[in-house]
């Protein structure tokens, strides 16, 4: 009986937790992370209706929520906004080598995560000289617009069919001309550039921005066929092998600073794998593997670590011999093994296999992501 009555509560406008409850309920099917949806929505009851005031990222959001108040005989007065495609340049890519994004659009806010030339996101809202954005692993944060060059679809489209060369070296430079020390700009692995033509060994690239210059041949590699390449864990350890030693930035993603699980996605984006942003996210991806059967890992492996509650709060690239890199301090290689030299006690919890798992949650190939192509 108590289950009907809440069932028929549910149903009559009048309840004062109504369509709070549907709201809610929607929110944790739809947008249950906050750091890859906005959903951000009040419910004011008048009368006989509700008027849903806030914002949510994408018009499939805004959809789910008047169809279920519709399905429930729930009169509601649509107040609700969508970011998604609202300004006239939706789209935007990143210009700089490297560009810091951040939890608010404030120089002094915490960092949240880097992107990199040729990264294209999606613009979401304007404030001030800041722009709120969603990265292709969905992450969402802000980047001054400095660090950003705006598009329209038509131009995005534009961008997505031309010719492009992405950085395969782990640094690199564009110069004014071959052979010359004049720097146009720093180049780090992942930046992604228009192709302009050849001279001799080296390649004429463009920014997103328009700056053109030179970069040695042997440091790119054509867009469209590096993204054709096979899940190659060798290179995923080859990558993270040569940041050994580098220091530790809370929000890194890049060749020259990192976090644990920038770390992680830098060394799969090197094999053409977008992973998710952070270790917690990255631990509920892949095929999922018990910390104490760690002898069955394999190279490429990510194994999680965090609290005793089960909260996990890092991650690894597992190698081999219970052997893993991470970054913690500087990137160095630790092991999961109790008998080992280089054990760490910190609770070891679960388990990631990407090698097999690409094209499941979480786990995306540069070459079918549609921001790409």
């Amino acid at each position: 009986m108590i289950l009907i009555l809440a069932a028929i509560a549910c149903i009559v406008p009048a309840h004062s937790q109504c369509m709070k409850q549907v709201v809610d309920s929607l929110k944790s099917v739809y947008a249950p992370d906050g750091r890859t949806a906005i959903w951000n929505i009040d419910c004011v009851e008048h009368y006989h209706a509700w008027t849903l005031k806030g914002v949510v990222d994408n018009a499939h959001n805004k959809a789910v929520i008047l169809d279920e108040a519709k399905r429930l005989g729930i009169n509601v007065v649509d107040s609700i906004a969508v970011l998604e495609n609202s300004l006239e340049m939706p789209w935007a890519i990143v210009k700089l080598a490297i560009a810091s994004l951040r939890t608010d659009g404030r120089h002094a806010a915490e960092m949240a995560t880097q992107a990199i030339m040729g990264m294209p996101v999606k613009v979401l809202e304007k404030k001030g000289d800041w722009y709120r954005v969603q990265t292709p692993d969905n992450y969402i944060s802000y980047c001054p617009g400095n660090s950003l060059h705006l598009a329209t679809e038509r131009e995005m489209k534009a961008w997505r069919g031309a010719k492009r060369y992405i950085v395969t070296a782990y640094q690199s430079q564009m110069v004014e001309k071959p052979g010359s020390d004049a720097t146009v700009t720093d180049l780090v692995l992942g930046n992604i550039l228009e192709f302009k033509g050849k001279s001799g060994k080296w390649i004429k690239l463009a920014t997103p921005d328009g700056r053109e210059g030179y970069v040695a041949q042997a440091d790119v590699k054509e867009f469209a066929q590096w993204a054709q390449q096979k899940p190659d864990m060798k290179l995923v350890e080859k990558t993270a092998r040569r940041m050994m030693g580098a220091g530790y930035l809370w929000g890194g993603t890049s060749t020259k600073v990192t976090d644990c699980s920038g770390l992680a996605k830098v060394s799969y984006f090197a094999n053409a794998i977008i992973l998710q942003r952070d270790a917690s996210q990255q631990a509920l991806t892949g095929k999922r593997i018990a910390a104490d059967e760690w002898t069955k890992a394999r190279l490429g492996d990510l194994v999680f670590f965090g609290s005793k509650s089960g909260r996990v709060t890092h991650v690894g690239i597992y190698l081999r011999d219970g052997e893993y890199i991470h970054c913690s301090g500087r990137v160095k290689i630790n092991s999961v093994d109790p008998k080992a030299a280089g054990y760490l006690s910190t609770p070891f919890l679960s388990i990631s296999r990407i090698d097999g798992e690409v094209g499941t949650t979480g786990i995306v190939a540069v070459k079918e992501h549609e921001w790409y192509f």
